[in-house]
């Protein structure tokens, strides 16, 4: 299941402030909470409580605090609320969020912590001091104006073992017998599960927007986590094809990368790298033993230490598009042109792969 921003549940147009209101189901992790609206220009601070019940006396156990301030310092103050006593405070100076102006919070739940995007950009972590599952209430307060507030339940994250659909796994002792290009795309011995899956596709983007049945594949072996990953696309790139990667981002990573390769020729067509220890989103090929000239422009740099990601690779006629966490990020006119020779996929560097898929 996608990352989705469009096909949210239960939503609620236009609320009162103060809100306080149920959450229909538990949050479990790859939950989505998404609340779109505009600071007003008197705005001192507003926030948002992700709680357990709603009593006022004694006041209820807040899961999480999340607080953006205007006075004085513009910051976000996290926290969490037991028994009537808060904890230490988590500051944020990084601030999204300008009087006058709208904004979209995506708060994600994830097995560990929360993971919080403004305007499509990650803002924080917030490690969990309660239990996710106690959570059952909604409030906003303060000063801000609410358009909507939707959820989306259904992601079923970090549960999922790393797996690949439409990817055959390789491993590297039968690499090294029989050299990649011999590989045949179903060994004997590569006996996969195979479980029809239904997958959405995100929005704002030719990566979205309709649904189709596709297969699941397990590897038996249990290489899927282990860096560096290998495997073949069962069917090669080619305009409409789309690969998609999630992982999360070691706490202390300098970088790592995804590469579309050619196994035959071993050329990378597409080599994306993001650099974390300087901010910086490669993009380059390898073609005909040589590294080509790199591509780095980029708007806001999509990566952050700790944080989960999903990564949308869409091959189009003349470039790949690439998303992330649902935000548009970049494209790469396409180099290497025999798009159907692309038929593998190679990741390695400073992640925990979780799933790899592609349709």
């Amino acid at each position: 299941m996608m990352l989705s921003l469009n096909n949210l549940q239960n939503i609620i147009y236009n609320p009162m402030i103060p809100y306080v209101g149920t959450i229909s189901e538990q949050l479990d992790p790859g939950s989505l909470i998404v609340i779109r609206g505009h600071v007003p220009s008197d705005a001192d601070r507003f926030q948002v409580d992700l709680q357990c019940g709603s009593s006022i006396k004694p006041r209820a156990d807040v899961a999480f605090h999340f607080n953006p301030r205007f006075k004085r310092t513009n910051c976000i103050v996290c926290n969490t609320l037991i028994s009537e006593k808060w904890g230490w405070e988590e500051i944020t100076y990084d601030m999204p969020f300008k009087k006058e102006k709208s904004f979209e919070i995506v708060i994600m739940v994830l097995k560990d912590k929360f993971q919080v995007a403004v305007n499509g950009k990650h803002i924080l972590l917030y490690a969990h001091r309660i239990s996710p599952e106690k959570i059952d209430t909604l409030g906003i307060y303060g000063q801000v104006n609410v358009h909507s507030v939707g959820f989306s339940f259904s992601l079923d994250l970090q549960n999922t073992q790393a797996s690949t659909l439409g990817l055959t796994q390789i491993s590297r002792e039968n690499v090294q017998k029989s050299g990649i290009s011999q590989l045949p795309s179903n060994r004997e011995g590569d006996i996969s599960k195979i479980v029809p899956k239904t997958v959405y596709t995100k929005s704002r983007d030719p990566t979205a927007n309709h649904t189709l049945t596709s297969t699941k594949i397990l590897p038996t072996n249990s290489l899927s986590k282990t860096l560096p990953f290998e495997a073949r696309l069962n069917s090669p790139m080619g305009p409409g094809r789309t690969v998609v990667v999630k992982g999360e981002v070691h706490a202390d990573a300098k970088g790592f990368n995804v590469d579309l390769v050619s196994g035959k020729s071993r050329d990378i067509a597409l080599h994306l790298n993001p650099r974390l220890n300087i901010k910086a989103f490669v993009r380059n090929s390898f073609l005909q033993e040589a590294w080509g000239e790199e591509e780095r422009n980029i708007t806001c740099f999509p990566f952050s230490p700790g944080m989960y990601f999903e990564m949308i690779i869409y091959c189009d006629v003349r470039e790949f598009k690439v998303a992330v966490n649902g935000v548009h990020s970049l494209e790469y006119k396409h180099r290497f042109k025999e798009l159907g020779r692309i038929d593998m996929l190679a990741i390695d560097g400073d992640i925990r792969l979780l799933e790899v898929r592609s349709w």
